[in-house]
């Protein structure tokens, strides 16, 4: 049984709401960065990178301090509002491929704790910590955990009918993208959606582990305060058949001192390999690898598919345990830094052309994990590798605000 609740949100002028949102801060280059910042005097990206300073070589209190001043400014010339009453919104992204819909809500920091909310991924207690304080100090998130939900016809056909009306928001941002939001105040249909989500038994973290888990640290260091807000953290609610889900591919720098015959013929124990040479080769299909390696491509059948737990037949657990570990030497997915990850929306090229023009020597694709080996691994209590997983939608910073 799952609780949900609107909020009073904070969101964009509606005049501006295409100038004011922005993609996540990481996603900029240097250049790009500097010239949101230079051209855009309405960019939520000023309020990450308040009066354009090295926040670097700033201490991280000062920092989150000075995102809040930035924040509260905005809130004063009216560039963000604040919402009358709580209320949920629905919002639809539309890339080039696929379109993407959702419900943004408050979800249960009890039903995060009690597992009613699911987790597949660890998390770095300095990560968690620091997100933790930045929360605390900056007083709000513009970044929802991605939440996704089993298969529901009766929500997807009120979804359906709800697009038909006039949105709050319908814009088209720099990349293509359109993004079309409708708020929900009707008090009837907040109660309906409540209901809805009670029937559910679980929800799935998709992507969001450290920001969940610093909603829950948060939680606990703040709760004598009384402020209500703590007792929930933002969400994009999607239904699980909506998600699209990347891989991550590893690209590694050396072959721990083997040949490529020697590592070739290592490889032959697990796996059958069929040069594919030229042939741009990714694979379609689960227990299969692709592997570029001296201006060549491989494909790869794992031999024996036979395996004991969901965990162990995970293909990016298979790489590690026959190829990274074992041959080339990686014990430490997450620290090593002989191993880079590559994530699967973009081409293979990417991983052709790092190979070949940089440092790196063999590059390995994988076939992108299921949505029911995701619920299945968090249904019993299995963490993935790191960098298992990219998926899409991704939310657009500065569209939605949660005060705590």
């Amino acid at each position: 049984m799952a609780k949900i609740v609107p909020f009073k949100a904070v969101r964009p002028a509606r005049d501006k709401v295409s100038l004011v949102t922005s993609r996540s801060y990481d996603e900029y280059s240097p250049a790009e960065l500097a010239s949101q910042l230079d051209y855009n005097p309405f960019s939520f990206l000023h309020i990450l990178k308040p009066a354009y300073m090295n926040m670097q070589k700033i201490a991280a209190p000062v920092r989150f301090k000075s995102v809040n001043t930035k924040y509260g400014e905005y809130k004063d010339e009216q560039i963000l509002k604040k919402e009358a009453t709580p209320v949920f919104y629905l919002y639809e992204i539309q890339s080039k491929n696929r379109t993407y819909t959702g419900i943004i809500a408050g979800t249960s920091i009890d039903d995060y704790k009690n597992n009613v909310i699911k987790k597949h991924e660890d998390t770095l207690p300095y990560r968690v910590e620091y997100f933790k304080d930045y929360l605390h100090l900056t007083g709000f998130n513009t970044e929802p955990v991605l939440i996704t939900y089993p298969e529901n016809p009766e929500l997807e056909q009120w979804i359906a009918v709800k697009k038909q009306k006039r949105p709050l928001y319908l814009f088209t941002s720099l990349n293509r993208e359109k993004h079309v939001l409708w708020r929900i105040k009707d008090e009837g249909e907040i109660k309906w959606l409540q209901k809805q989500f009670e029937n559910i038994e679980s929800l799935y973290i998709a992507d969001g582990h450290h920001r969940s888990a610093s909603a829950e640290m948060l939680y606990e260091q703040d709760k004598a305060s009384g402020n209500e807000n703590l007792n929930y953290f933002m969400s994009f609610l999607i239904s699980e058949n909506d998600l699209k889900i990347y891989e991550y591919n590893r690209i590694i720098h050396d072959l721990n001192g083997l040949t490529k015959n020697q590592f070739i013929n290592a490889l032959a124990k697990d796996f059958i390999v069929e040069n594919k040479a030229q042939e741009l080769w990714k694979p379609e299909e689960k227990f299969s690898f692709g592997m570029y390696l001296d201006g060549e491509f491989y494909a790869l059948k794992l031999k024996d598919t036979k395996f004991d737990s969901v965990l162990e037949a995970l293909d990016a657990q298979i790489l590690y345990e026959k190829v990274l570990h074992p041959l080339l030497g990686i014990t430490d997915l997450r620290n090593d830094t002989r191993i880079e990850y590559i994530p699967g929306s973009r081409p293979i090229t990417t991983i052709k052309q790092m190979i070949d023009e940089t440092e790196f020597e063999v590059g390995f694709m994988l076939f992108p994990a299921s949505i029911n080996e995701i619920k299945d691994l968090a249904d019993n209590n299995l963490i993935m590798p790191p960098k298992s997983t990219y998926i899409e939608p991704k939310f657009r910073s500065g569209l939605v605000m949660y005060e705590i």
